[in-house]
């Protein structure tokens, strides 16, 4: 390839942010695409080669497209919709899906963007915001030989695990979904033990020592039981996003006739929590589908 790799990062949320400075770090001319005029702000001051609402203006040079929004519909909207992406950009381009969307939607908007000659790799990730800053994401990634040659300085940028699932779109997310299984449920649980150690009226940071150090704990509970232990709601995550994907996990289970009924009751606890108007908070505010247990607050 004579030219500079060009690739654009479509969603500079907390992964996205930190993908699209990944893609930076390793040399790649870097556009950031998002509505959040902040967002871009930070990434042409780390140096993108551009940033926009919309990656409309550039879309015929680019090489490849990363996609961290939220979800399927968003997808659809951006790549297919009435000012979708997809027919400006030059066939062969490699388009990179990383949002966490059912197995049929994957396979869906691949066939779509394959009629249209480009490449598409169903690629979700996993890490959270500061691995994902640090390029060490977990990819679960399905699609062709060639999508995977084209998105190679991409993935080499952005992961420090790719994991190559099949060569048809939606194995990727079937893999991510079955993930997603375990961080609900582990998440729920952290807050579920959290929850009886307040009414039990154990502290909550001698808890926590506790189950950092033993057997119990789990990479959710450590990452996520500190930002409960400080009040700190603040989303990294939100109490919706994990409604969004432990219904994927429901409607995956339902699909095989197959029972799930520990992500069953993860989800009824993030619905809780959302239904009392926590949705937009971190996720770790699941806890709050608890009644009357004391909780810490912020620091003022």
């Amino acid at each position: 390839m004579s030219h500079p790799y060009q690739v654009a990062v479509i969603g500079l949320g907390a992964m996205g942010m930190g993908a699209a400075l990944s893609c930076l770090r390793a040399g790649l001319h870097t556009h950031g695409i998002d509505l959040d005029l902040s967002a871009r702000e930070r990434l042409a001051t780390a140096g993108a080669t551009s940033v926009g609402a919309d990656a409309h203006a550039i879309a015929d040079r680019l090489d490849a497209v990363l996609l961290l929004v939220v979800n399927a519909a968003q997808v659809r909207r951006i790549l297919l919709g009435e000012e979708g992406l997809a027919r400006r950009l030059t066939p062969g381009t490699a388009i990179m899906i990383s949002a966490t969307i059912a197995s049929e939607e994957a396979q869906a908007i691949a066939a779509e963007l394959g009629a249209l000659n480009l490449l598409v790799l169903d690629a979700p990730v996993s890490g959270g915001a500061i691995k994902a800053e640090a390029g060490e994401m977990t990819v679960m990634a399905s699609g062709s030989q060639a999508a995977f040659d084209r998105l190679q300085p991409v993935l080499d940028a952005v992961a420090a695990h790719v994991f190559a699932i099949g060569e048809r779109p939606g194995q990727g997310s079937t893999v991510k979904i079955i993930h997603q299984l375990l961080a609900g449920v582990h998440i729920a649980v952290a807050a579920e033990a959290m929850a009886l150690a307040s009414r039990a009226g154990v502290p909550l940071d001698l808890m926590y020592q506790v189950v950092t150090q033993a057997a119990g704990n789990s990479w959710m509970f450590e990452n996520r039981m500190p930002r409960v232990l400080n009040g700190d709601y603040s989303p990294r995550s939100a109490v919706d996003i994990f409604v969004k994907d432990l219904k994927l996990v429901a409607e995956q289970g339902q699909a095989l006739n197959f029972p799930l009924p520990l992500a069953s009751a993860a989800l009824n606890q993030f619905l809780s929590a959302s239904n009392a108007g926590h949705g937009k908070e971190d996720d770790s505010a699941v806890i709050k589908a608890y009644a009357g247990i004391q909780l810490p607050e912020a620091a003022q």
